[in-house]
């Protein structure tokens, strides 16, 4: 389709997109999954040694 036809007018353009792609959503995803399983484990491991320095301050 050219783009000035012989009649002077812009010829009608595409719209064509590309499609997006799918991977961007399932890695974003899949890093917040992983920073909020780290996070409870860092809380776990920390409740943990608070529960520990507890029980040894109450034996002394």
């Amino acid at each position: 389709m050219p783009l000035l036809p012989s009649g002077g007018r812009l010829a009608r353009l595409t719209t064509h997109r590309a499609p997006k792609p799918v991977a961007a959503p399932a890695q974003s995803a899949g890093r917040a999954v992983n920073a909020a399983l780290f996070l409870a484990v860092v809380a776990g491991f920390a409740w943990i040694v608070g529960m520990l320095y507890t029980v040894v301050q109450w034996q002394s």
